[in-house]
């Protein structure tokens, strides 16, 4: 079962709101769980899931041991309650960044969240340049080698140079965009269909009432 990228959003605010003010380790258990079960019938990438959450891992610790070292009361309690919230909502987001295809995503959020489209398609935008800034940032730096200039990725000169680039590739997309008959605040005929079932919908409902019982009595 592929729940819709505006489900999955409201899915996220709903639980991940009343996270932030909740005390139940459980519910944030149970939360880690189902998301994880959902990423694993729904093929997302094992090593990516298992990268990120290694990357989290010394956060966690971090998070954990100030509340140990510097809390007040339950420290142990306080501690485990903030990491399991810190990977309840990792794998909250990987639910939804991991399942979904930014593009899939976005024009769902159009259709269905009512995102406005030149928002959406400027993020589109953005995505699709990714490879272009990567490919301008090597040209950059073999450039600058050629004669004698060595660039590391944490020199702001370097990035400075791919945002002069990004600056120019602006202006040229806005024209591509409006060439193609795209006016900012007005109606669009979209040909992406994304059918969106009502129970859709109620399951969200059910999944942030189970997540706000759970929270409230363990």
């Amino acid at each position: 079962m592929t729940l819709n990228p505006s489900v999955l959003l409201i899915v996220l605010l709903g639980i991940g709101f009343p996270m932030a003010f909740t005390q139940s380790i459980v519910a944030n258990t149970v939360v880690c769980c189902i998301a994880l079960l959902y990423l694993i019938t729904h093929h997302a990438n094992l090593k990516t899931i298992g990268l990120v959450t290694l990357v989290s891992l010394p956060l966690a610790l971090g998070t954990g041991w100030s509340f140990i070292a510097f809390g007040t009361g339950d420290v142990w309690q306080q501690a485990w309650l903030q990491v399991s919230r810190l990977f309840a909502y990792l794998f909250l987001g990987m639910t939804l960044t991991l399942t979904t295809q930014v593009k899939e995503m976005l024009l769902s959020f159009v259709l269905h969240l009512h995102l406005s489209p030149t928002f959406a398609y400027g993020l589109l935008a953005a995505f699709n340049l990714l490879p272009r800034i990567q490919r301008q940032v090597k040209i950059i730096r073999y450039s600058a080698n050629l004669r004698g200039i060595t660039y590391h990725l944490w020199q702001p000169q370097l990035y400075f140079k791919a945002i002069l680039s990004a600056i120019q590739w602006s202006d040229d997309l806005a024209q591509g965009m409006a060439s193609h008959g795209f006016s900012e605040g007005f109606p669009r005929t979209m040909t992406y269909q994304d059918k969106l079932p009502k129970w859709q919908w109620l399951l969200a409902g059910l999944l942030i009432l189970i997540y706000l019982l759970l929270s409230l009595f363990l």
